[in-house]
């Protein structure tokens, strides 16, 4: 089983494609660097509860969907 961050961040990563925003969008709209959206989707960094807030307003989704992963 994947870790909880690889699994959040390829979740994270299918949504946003989903939505057809790209990384730079989705940071400017939480106020984080390109680079943490990066790290996120690729599992190196957990997100803080604020940036999965944000997260989950940006991709206009309810926050329990970026937990519903596949098995």
């Amino acid at each position: 089983m994947s870790s909880i961050k690889v699994r959040f961040g390829s979740r994270l990563r299918q949504l946003r494609i989903a939505r057809n925003i790209t990384q730079l969008q989705l940071a400017e709209a939480c106020g984080v660097s390109v680079e943490s959206i990066s790290n996120i989707e690729r599992g190196k960094h957990g997100p803080r509860l604020e940036l999965i807030a944000d997260l989950a307003t940006a991709l206009s989704i309810p926050i329990s969907e970026l937990f519903r992963f596949d098995n």
